[in-house]
């Protein structure tokens, strides 16, 4: 009887440790995700800020006048690269995101640019790399929204709250971002 009772101990201890191992590989798992989905991001920031300079070149040779525009773009992409934190990130790729959207406005006034081989493909090249980072984004926030609430629920928390583990950041849009966009027309007399 008493062999019974130990085998039947052992037996809830050890399920009790593979359940707290389950749990903890479960909110490793998605904070390594979390992180791996940040990673990938910043794959795509990096191949936007490479281009950004080609897309500075091609247009100052066109643009003598718009010396304050290409200078915006620059003094953005530099804080884009030096953000370290998910909130210095989200505003500082708020300002580049507008700076280049001024940047492609300001092209329309510079027929030549806008028919350049190179300033087009440079264009649809940072256009495809913006929508491919907001997917990512938007994976990247689906991420976190998982780990924070796994690390809430019952008895995933008593693990997390043992382990320290604490919410994640997610990525915001800045606030000039969400105004309505004013959009006026040129249109012919």
């Amino acid at each position: 009887m008493v062999a019974f009772f130990l085998f039947a101990f052992v037996f809830i201890v050890i399920g009790v440790m593979l359940y707290f191992v389950a749990i903890y590989n479960g909110l490793i798992r998605l904070s390594r995700n979390i992180d791996k989905a940040w990673a990938n991001i910043d794959v795509l920031l990096k191949q936007r800020y490479d281009e950004i300079p080609k897309l500075i070149k091609v247009c100052e040779g066109y643009m003598q006048y718009e010396k304050a525009t290409l200078e915006k773009i620059t003094a953005a992409r530099t804080t884009c690269m030096q953000a370290r934190t998910v909130d210095q990130s989200s505003k500082a790729e708020g300002e580049l995101g507008k700076a280049l959207k001024t940047l492609f406005a300001v092209a329309e006034n510079y027929p030549d640019l806008k028919a350049n081989q190179n300033f087009m493909q440079l264009q649809q090249r940072i256009s495809y790399l913006e929508s491919q980072i907001a997917d990512r984004r938007e994976f990247y926030n689906d991420s976190v929204n998982s780990y924070n609430i796994r690390i809430h629920q019952i008895p995933d928390m008593f693990v997390a709250q043992m382990l320290k583990m604490a919410d994640k950041e997610l990525f915001k849009a800045a606030e000039e971002e969400k105004r309505d966009v004013d959009i006026k027309f040129n249109l012919p007399k």
